[in-house]
Parts: C-alpha cells; structure tokens; sequence
C-alpha cells in the first residue's frame, strides 16, 4: 500500500478503437491524473476547453468531460490532509479549479511524466509517485491539527457531523471553524460535509441501494433532498449518476469497456 495515509492510485490504458468519454464528478479528495503516453487529454466542461497531459482537479468542481484516446494514465485521489502539503499551496487558493499539474509543479510534471514512461511495469510506476509524493508530503506545510480533526470527523460520519458540534469540540466559534476550515481544506466545512455525503451516497447507488434506502440512511431529509443534493453535483438523477462511468480509483466507478485496461494500485 501507498506510504501516505489518504492517498489512492490507480492505473489506467485505453488502447485503440474510439475514444472514450467519461464524465468526471466532484469527489471528497483532489483528483490528479499523469499521462506517459504522449496523448493528452481533451477536457471539457464549465471552464472551457483544454488539452493537458496532466490535471488536477480541485475539490468542489463542476462535472466535466474527459475524452481519453490511446492514453496511459496514473490517477491520484489526495486526501484534503495530504493535497495541502503535497500541492504546496492552501486548497482554498484551487478551490473548484481543473488545471494542469504543470502549472504547479513546473518542470517537475513533465519530468515525472518521462519517467512513468520508462517504468516497465504498474508496480515501478505506483512507487515513482509514490516517492515524489512522500518529498513533497515532508518538504510541505501541514494542515493544522485542529482543521485535521474536523476534516477526519466529516468523513467519519459520512458528511453526517454538524458544523456547530464540531466547532463546540475545538472550542471555537462557529466563525473561526469557518474561517480556517475553508482556507485550509479549500471549502466550508458545511459544503465539504454535503461532499463527503454525496460521495457516500453515489457509491451506495452504484452498489445497488435504492434512493428511498440511501436518502433514509445517508443523512438526508427526504428522496427529494438527495435528487437535490445528486443533481446539484452531477447534473443528472440518481438513477442516472449510479450507471455513469467517470474517472475514479475503485473498482465501481470505471466498469470494463472495449479497449480499456484498469490497473488498481494502492
């Protein structure tokens, strides 16, 4: 497994035939993909349009549309607690953002890049990374503890925990809960818990719940308030978002399809 807690990788090879479409939807982490292949991406979506051989997407973004044709990729999802360090800049500067890891990381992305290219197996490349990670990880600043401890008790409880109780157990206000949540973390921690709620939601979908099951055990008011809450971060009905492919690291979220090979790493 990865050396860095909060860090899933996956590899992925879309050889011949068409392209391939797949939507990508917001999820509880920062979605980072590397392409060795020399065949980047063409994304789509709210911010206009880009070519990129690398990109990261912040938490909280808009769905967007990755056409993939020939390429081989390396997808990292960062935990909040370890994107802060790793990307070295507060997650609130990204926020929703989708640009290219180049932009970050200078000539560093492409460096990395050639040598994913040169690995020989998945295994060579999962550790390259994961080496380049760990560097930054240490070299970075970590997110304060107090904002760890809230970020960890959302995802515990499945978006689930109430601000108010939250900022009670640090023992500060509901302003400054805010205040340094969303500067660190990238968004309010209301919206990061709607987030992480979504995300525990949509899976139990794809696993075969029905929305009436997911809405009663998932923290929602009512089926209305989870079409709501799946509309507003997918653009489509549940029952439409549980059979839609997107760029994801398990093994729910990209089913098999002509011409595409899916490497699960750690």
């Amino acid at each position: 497994m990865t050396a860095l807690p909060g860090v899933d990788m996956a590899g992925f090879r879309v050889r011949g035939g068409s392209p391939i479409d797949l939507r990508a939807v917001p999820h509880p982490a920062v979605t980072v993909a590397v392409e060795f292949g020399d065949r980047p991406f063409d994304i789509h979506g709210a911010v206009g349009r880009t070519r990129s051989e690398s990109l990261i997407a912040g938490l909280g973004f808009s769905a967007f549309q990755v056409c993939a044709e020939d390429v081989e990729c390396v997808q990292i999802r960062l935990s909040p607690l370890v994107a802060h360090p790793v990307l070295g800049l507060p997650l609130a500067e990204l926020r929703g953002s989708v640009i290219a890891l180049d932009d970050l990381w200078g000539r560093a992305a492409p460096r990395l890049r050639e040598r994913l290219h040169h690995a020989r197996t998945w295994l060579e490349r999962f550790a390259l990374i994961d080496t380049e990670l760990m560097t930054r990880f240490h070299a970075g600043r970590e997110v304060d503890p107090e904002v760890a401890w809230a970020c960890r008790r959302i995802v515990a409880s499945h978006g689930q925990a109430r601000v108010s109780e939250l900022a009670g157990r640090l023992g500060w206000s509901r302003q400054r809960t805010w205040s340094r949540f969303g500067s660190q973390i990238g968004l309010a921690p209301k919206r990061a818990a709607m987030l992480v709620r979504f995300d525990h939601a949509i899976h139990r979908l794809v696993r075969g719940d029905t929305p009436a099951q997911v809405a009663a055990g998932g923290g929602y008011a009512d089926q209305s308030h989870l079409h709501h809450d799946v509309r507003a971060f997918t653009g489509t009905t549940p029952a439409a978002a549980a059979h839609e492919p997107w760029l994801a690291a398990d093994d729910r979220a990209w089913p098999a399809r002509d011409g595409a090979e899916r490497t699960f790493g750690y």
